[in-house]
């Protein structure tokens, strides 16, 4: 799968001056590899635009110029970016209550194992995890997950976690785009 590319990431002021122009076609982007799988997950799968925007919004938002700087987000941001043959995403633990929130958070560490892509044929792959997401016993609520798929897109994705069971089946819209993140 494609990285970001340090020529293709702008300046924080030139994206500000860009950001209204660009804005639609990401999230438009984004929208097509969005997957809710249960009551409060959602998948997000990444390509390097996702990407490239986020890093875009970093720069913005922390006002960042440095170069040595402005590199280490491109690094950070391209680790959600799969592989060959992998599809990378981020899971949303999407609970709005604090308490609720910070309980289920301690009780769902195993929550990334329990996630799954139903490839055609059936077989169920599951994600290589981000340990760095998951510490004290607790889980974050952003996990980066990466799936290694090979040259196919998903049909579906799951949760078999007892308290967050879940499938939803891929749209052909999203399992073209998929395929295309892949082929890329």
């Amino acid at each position: 799968m494609r990285k970001v590319r340090r020529e293709e990431v702008f300046d924080w002021q030139t994206w500000s001056d860009r950001r209204a122009a660009e804005q639609p076609r990401v999230l438009a982007a984004k929208e097509l590899r969005r997957v809710h799988v249960a009551e409060h997950l959602t998948l997000l799968f990444e390509n390097a635009e996702t990407v490239r925007y986020q890093v875009h919004e970093m720069l913005r938002v922390e006002r960042i110029v440095r170069e040595a700087d402005v590199r280490h987000e491109i690094d950070t941001y391209n680790e959600l970016i799969g592989g060959e043959g992998e599809l990378g995403c981020t899971l949303l633990v999407e609970i709005d209550d604090p308490a609720v929130r910070a309980d289920k958070l301690a009780l769902w560490v195993d929550l990334p194992d329990r996630l799954y892509l139903r490839m055609p044929g059936g077989a169920l792959v599951r994600p290589r995890t981000d340990e760095r997401q998951r510490s004290s016993g607790k889980l974050s609520t952003v996990q980066y997950l990466t799936f290694a798929v090979g040259r196919e897109a998903p049909l579906a994705a799951g949760c078999d976690h007892p308290e967050q069971r879940g499938e939803t089946e891929l749209r052909p819209e999203q399992r073209a785009a998929l395929a295309e993140d892949l082929a890329s």
